[in-house]
């Protein structure tokens, strides 16, 4: 079963920020596309290449003959926000689901945050930390920076959210209409911002359980990142206060 990408408006979305990807891309892209091929619903699959110094465009595009419902995007400046803001605001689905490329929640999950299993929907945040979710491999040390990180999201911006960290999210497509042009963020803490939006403008958030495999590949550097996005914490408060989120 295949979905093109066609005049209808797909169901779901998936978007993949992808920087510096070509090693990790394509098996990501192979899993997605088996997963899709078994759903009975229409979808499109956008990869947002950003400034990448190595072959994650070239190798994006070579998947476009055997996906007909990839789309592959180019942002020439380096930041995550950045890669999924533009993503979200040119998908087309009616949920549009942010997914870091290396699966570290398998794709099957994906589910999960779509009705009929999340029923009423409106945005859909996986957490590691909600009952029921379960990390795999993850060095402890790891855990504990990521949960004094999350204290201070909580105190500074998401009281009650366990996980806004995790990079795989669902927003329904009229509110990501609504929330992503507001961003300012680029980096890493986008996700923080994008999620205090949401609340800002009085939508639901729910956190999704899920399985979390850790990857030793990732992306993030603990203790420079967290202090940047302590000042980012600080900069979302302040455009709070001067109304630039509406």
């Amino acid at each position: 079963m295949t979905h093109p990408h066609s005049e209808t408006q797909p169901h779901l979305s998936i978007i993949i920020p992808a920087h510096n990807e070509e090693a990790r891309l394509p098996a990501s892209l192979e899993e997605i596309a088996a997963f899709l091929a078994v759903q009975d619903y229409p979808a499109e699959v956008i990869v947002v290449e950003n400034g990448s110094s190595d072959r994650t465009l070239e190798v994006a595009r070579s998947f476009i003959p055997k996906i007909p419902y990839l789309i592959v995007l180019q942002e020439e400046q380096r930041g995550k926000g950045l890669a999924v803001k533009r993503g979200m605001l040119e998908a087309r689905g009616e949920f549009r689901f942010i997914c870091d490329t290396d699966l570290s929640m398998p794709i099957v999950e994906v589910n999960k945050f779509l009705p009929p299993a999340l029923y009423g929907g409106e945005v859909a945040i996986a957490s590691r930390e909600a009952p029921g979710a379960i990390r795999y491999g993850e060095p402890p040390y790891r855990h504990f920076v990521g949960r004094v990180f999350n204290f201070m999201v909580r105190l500074m911006a998401l009281p009650g959210l366990q996980d806004t960290q995790c990079g795989f999210k669902m927003f329904r497509g009229d509110i990501a209409e609504s929330v992503f042009p507001l961003q300012t963020l680029v980096g890493m803490s986008f996700d923080v911002e994008v999620l205090y939006i949401t609340r800002k403008l009085h939508y639901r958030i729910d956190e999704v359980p899920i399985p979390w495999y850790f990857n030793a590949d990732s992306r993030v550097r603990l203790f420079r990142d967290s202090f940047r996005m302590f000042f980012d914490l600080l900069s979302i408060r302040i455009n709070s206060l001067r109304g630039i989120y509406g």
